[in-house]
């Protein structure tokens, strides 16, 4: 494996998943699938929800955003990775690691606090159905989004920009199937301690406070439904959180596992298999949960089919 000294801009060397030649192919094979599974379903997610009116309400505005999100990171990861799959050596330049690097950023913390403002809309949903309309406004609505965007990119920016502003030296590789910062720290020539401390803060942060608003949200949501008396409302306030309920539970126990893993099984292998999971996996997954677990979506889709069926015709 070729190795250099950085000092100039470098192309870094990425390993990617695995060097086994008789898994490439096959790899190859089911991460196009699921690259072509995620941008059928997040897209056309996306379209759904602005094209059927039905579909204008805030739960679908979430929906949207998060939609665009999955489609994002995957589309940041998954092109590139493929690449890696079909050549001797996958080769990455220096300004396009530092921009993978801030877009995977950006939407990775984004989500996070979507998740977190869904949760939110769902409490207000069973908890102040009466008052709903009036707490989820459009401009309040556009905050609960807005921040996260605005978040995120900041954060993507800092730590884009502390990595990228110092100099690399030693070997070239990078053991991972993309530019995460915490494989690119150890390749800096100073010390990346303060860098090092400014990732574990805000990590950690960024997991426990959106963690908690969705605990807090569906904890209330809870109690509000042992207050019901009957069970048809018990039914369908459960069926209004399941799918979001099915995501957040995806999401948080991939970043779970690989955070609370004790220090002597952890290795960025294990890091690469959660990864996998949440940057390619869950995006794939999230449209399809949204639309097999709701009839809303399902009866949108047949009316956008239909009225575009008879536009054709």
């Amino acid at each position: 494996m070729a190795e250099q000294n950085l000092t100039a801009p470098p192309v870094f060397i990425l390993l990617g998943l695995t060097r086994l030649p008789e898994l490439q192919l096959p790899l190859f094979g089911v991460f196009l699938y699921i690259y072509g599974v995620t941008v059928v379903g997040n897209l056309g997610m996306i379209l759904l929800t602005k094209l059927d009116s039905r579909l204008h309400t805030p739960m679908y505005f979430f929906i949207r955003h998060l939609a665009f999100i999955d489609l994002g990171n995957s589309t940041v990861i998954c092109p590139k990775m493929l690449v890696s799959f079909v050549v001797a050596q996958n080769t990455i330049s220096y300004h396009a690691c530092a921009t993978q690097l801030g877009f995977f950023l950006t939407f990775i913390i984004s989500e996070f606090f979507i998740l977190s403002a869904m949760a939110y809309d769902r409490y207000v949903a069973i908890c102040h159905p009466l008052l709903y309309n009036a707490i989820m406004s459009q401009t309040r609505c556009r905050v609960l989004v807005g921040t996260p965007y605005l978040y995120s990119a900041s954060l993507s920016l800092l730590f884009t920009t502390k990595i990228f502003t110092l100099e690399f030296c030693g070997p070239n590789i990078i053991s991972h199937f993309y530019c995460d910062d915490v494989p690119l720290l150890p390749m800096l020539c100073s010390n990346p301690q303060e860098i090092q401390l400014l990732i574990i803060f805000f990590s950690t942060f960024n997991l426990i406070s959106s963690l908690l608003v969705v605990l807090l949200s569906y904890v209330l949501v809870l109690l509000a439904m042992c207050r019901m008396h009957s069970a048809e409302g018990r039914r369908k306030a459960f069926s209004t959180c399941g799918s979001h309920l099915t995501v957040v539970v995806v999401f948080y126990g991939s970043l779970l596992f690989m955070y609370l893993q004790p220090e002597s099984a952890h290795s960025f292998e294990t890091d690469k298999i959660a990864s996998v999971f949440y940057t390619l996996v869950i995006p794939m997954l999230n449209p399809l949960i949204y639309s097999f677990r709701n009839q809303e979506v399902k009866n949108a889709f047949h009316r956008v089919f239909k009225k575009h069926c008879k536009l054709f015709n």
